[in-house]
């Protein structure tokens, strides 16, 4: 199908949908509708990391409201998750809904049609992302999911509901979802960046807090094309089955999902909650996501840790009465020998670092695991650990200084694990399932996605 350049996108996806209707894999994805900022407004103060980023740490986002101020800004459109909990958060969600209401009226967002390459600046290179719109009746984030778009860390449902209600009244989402494609031969997103002269570029900004900088360009509908080619090459099932050493009939999973997997869910558990009385067309069926290649060179992974407060109870001993001589506990001299010690483990032995109390600093060695993953050894542990009242709450953090921090402080302990290798990730998922929730995460708390576009979903 020739795609002349001077095609409207809106009429070559109704053409490209024609085209593409008996393929053997459904269509999952469609290229978005998206209001970016207008222009004159100050990007920099415009754009905010991901609402769920430095949750256990306040003061950062004390100090993008202080630096932001009243100026237009996604900062007014999101619920931080740091402030989840607080008394005032029926308030802050209304004046969320209201601050979308009034920037739509006032003309501060532009609506643009069509995808939206992506390049995000960090310290170590250069990122490559594409923005499209996820259809939700093609995900699924059980644990048995086979969906074409996959969870590859556990959902834990009982977050949702605070999410479930900011989006449920709000006239706009903002995405902060990254969703990965295995495109080994570069196909989907690269070669975009080698025409980045050729494309309109849309916005561009450095960003708050060390978070780099950030471009868009508007994808034309000759590129579009080939994207889409590219992304249902794929998705072929003989072309997956090989790629993953797999049966031909293993479901495939085109786009699994790497950051934001609770905002994904969040999203699709409200789909599913009122579809059935707006209809099969309607916006909120669909998601805006980044896409990601995994092979990204400047694509990092790093662990998620877990910190512990209200600890009231010695959790060197809760670790030997749950797992017996398999566990061993050995202090070190340092949170640098620490991380060294867990870095280094054997395959066969589950390793992490314990933070605390005080400058403690010790290496746990489980030996003979049940579990795939240290995380999945470590994980129902923590969870029966809290349960039983030997800590209040845990919360999942983003970098080892943060951690070694928050570790220290009275009545709290950090537990570090290693990062899971990218090579390993997928074809864990497709033949496990998702890995246990909180097991890794796409870059530095810094190197997250920022709102920069918003969707209509009402």
């Amino acid at each position: 199908m020739a795609i002349d350049s001077a095609v409207l996108l809106d009429e070559y996806y109704q053409r490209l949908c024609i085209s593409t209707a008996n393929m053997s894999t459904p269509i999952s994805f469609r290229l978005p509708r998206t209001f970016l900022p207008r222009p004159g407004i100050d990007l920099k103060k415009w754009a905010v990391v991901a609402c769920d980023q430095y949750t256990s740490e306040p003061e950062y986002w004390n100090k993008v409201a202080a630096d932001v101020g009243n100026a237009p800004s996604t900062l007014h459109l999101i619920f931080p998750e740091a402030y989840l909990g607080q008394r005032d958060a029926p308030e802050r969600i209304r004046h969320i809904q209201a601050t979308m209401r009034e920037y739509l009226a006032d003309g501060l967002l532009q609506e643009h049609s069509g995808a939206i390459y992506v390049e995000r600046t960090l310290s170590h290179g250069v990122r490559r992302g594409l923005m499209l719109e996820l259809d939700l009746e093609h995900y699924d984030f059980g644990r048995g999911s086979t969906s074409l778009i996959r969870p590859t860390e556990g959902t834990m449902v009982e977050r949702l509901a605070p999410r479930i209600e900011v989006r449920s009244g709000a006239e706009l989402e903002l995405p902060h979802i990254l969703v990965l494609v295995d495109d080994p031969d570069r196909t989907v997103i690269e070669p975009l960046g080698a025409s980045r002269a050729t494309l309109q570029k849309l916005y561009e900004t450095d960003l708050m807090c060390d978070g780099g900088r950030v471009a868009g360009y508007a994808v034309d509908a000759v590129h579009a094309h080939r994207v889409v080619q590219a992304l249902h090459a794929l998705a072929n099932p003989q072309a997956f089955a090989a790629r993953y050493r797999v049966p031909v009939d293993t479901p495939v999973m085109l786009f699994p999902v790497g950051d934001g997997n609770h905002s994904l869910a969040t999203a699709k558990s409200l789909w599913d909650r009122v579809k059935g009385s707006v209809g099969m067309d309607h916006p909120s069926r669909y998601a805006l996501v980044e896409a990601v290649n995994i092979h990204d060179a400047a694509l990092e992974f790093t662990p998620i840790h877990r910190a512990l407060f209200g600890v009231s109870t010695d959790i060197r001993q809760a670790l030997a009465r749950t797992f017996g001589s398999n566990v061993s506990c050995t202090d070190v001299p340092s949170a640098d020998a620490m991380r060294a010690r867990v870095s280094a483990a054997r395959a066969s032995i589950h390793a992490a670092g314990l933070i605390g109390p005080g400058a403690r600093f010790s290496v746990i060695e489980l030996a003979d695991p049940q579990s795939t993953l240290a995380i999945g050894s470590f994980q129902p542990f923590i969870d029966r650990f809290v349960e039983q009242g030997g800590a209040t709450h845990v919360d999942y953090i983003h970098g080892d200084d943060v951690l070694e921090r928050l570790g220290q402080n009275r009545g709290c302990l950090g537990i570090h694990f290693a990062a899971v290798g990218k090579s390993d990730l997928l074809r864990m998922v497709v033949r496990e399932g998702p890995l246990p929730r909180k097991t890794f995460s796409m870059g530095e708390a810094n190197e997250k996605r920022f709102y920069v576009e918003a969707r209509r979903i009402r």
